[in-house]
């Protein structure tokens, strides 16, 4: 079985290097593993992709020798562990707010005695069978990773609950959601204070944790209060960004000047 790069990071508190990806571009892995990331944010949530497509995209992830961590659509048992047996490194779940879900999902994607995953040991991860057989779910459990998104003021309560179990790889802050139920609550708790409570959980108990981080400065900051799933960079942005430039260089070649 694939070694994961991330995992290995983590198991070393060093820093992992995340971008994102939502559309169908087998080149951008290939870029993504030479520019020297280990992880790549696979969002199924907000994009839509089918599942051939998924597997094709997978198979490049094994071929350039990078993490993939994939945010499924759906919280079916059977379709979660799927993803894992047709080569994701781990999954990343969005709006976690209680143990008893985390719980749920180690029980998906864990096999025993972390959790209750279905066995087949037939999938691109165990190479087809001919890396299976003896061990396979050991390696498995050991290879793979959960990072569960904490998105609610309920997750932020959790948080040392969720944390706390066993199986449960990383605690990701989603700052857009959180930040939008911060805003239309009645209490006075900042995005920023939530975050440090979510540090102080994964501190607590051993787990990393982390959020997007959109500018340098900010990688910084959240790197020295902790964090190791840093995400920096995905293609949505970088397209935008590429034909920002490309349409002020066609302005800059035509002498034109555009309103502000």
């Amino acid at each position: 079985m694939r070694q994961s790069k991330t995992l290995a990071k983590l198991r070393n508190n060093e820093l992992v290097r995340m971008c994102a990806l939502g559309h169908f571009i087998p080149s951008y892995i290939r870029h993504a593993a030479h520019f020297g990331f280990d992880c790549i944010w696979l969002d199924l949530e907000h994009r839509a992709m089918e599942d051939r497509e998924v597997q094709a995209l997978l198979a490049y992830f094994h071929l350039y020798d990078i993490d993939c961590m994939l945010r499924p659509p759906t919280l079916e048992k059977s379709k979660l562990y799927r993803y894992l047996e047709d080569g994701a490194t781990g999954l990343m779940i969005p709006h976690v707010s209680t143990p008893e879900k985390a719980q749920m999902l180690v029980d998906a994607t864990r096999f025993p005695p972390l959790g209750d995953r279905g066995i087949d040991g037939a999938g691109l991860d165990s190479d087809f069978m001919l890396r299976g057989g003896e061990g396979y779910t050991d390696r498995a459990n050991q290879e793979t990773f959960l990072v569960v998104q904490i998105e609610t003021l309920e997750a932020v309560e959790n948080a040392e609950a969720i944390a706390a179990i066993d199986g449960i790889n990383g605690l990701f802050v989603g700052p857009g959601d959180l930040g939008l139920r911060i805003k239309h609550s009645s209490g006075t708790l900042t995005l920023d204070e939530a975050m440090a409570r979510v540090a102080a959980a994964a501190k607590k108990y051993g787990k990393a944790w982390g959020c997007p981080a959109a500018t340098v400065e900010r990688l910084q900051e959240l790197h020295a209060q902790g964090a190791t799933l840093l995400n920096h960079g995905g293609d949505f942005g970088a397209v935008m960004k590429m034909l920002e430039a490309s349409a002020a260089d066609f302005n800059t070649a035509l002498g034109i000047n555009p309103e502000p």
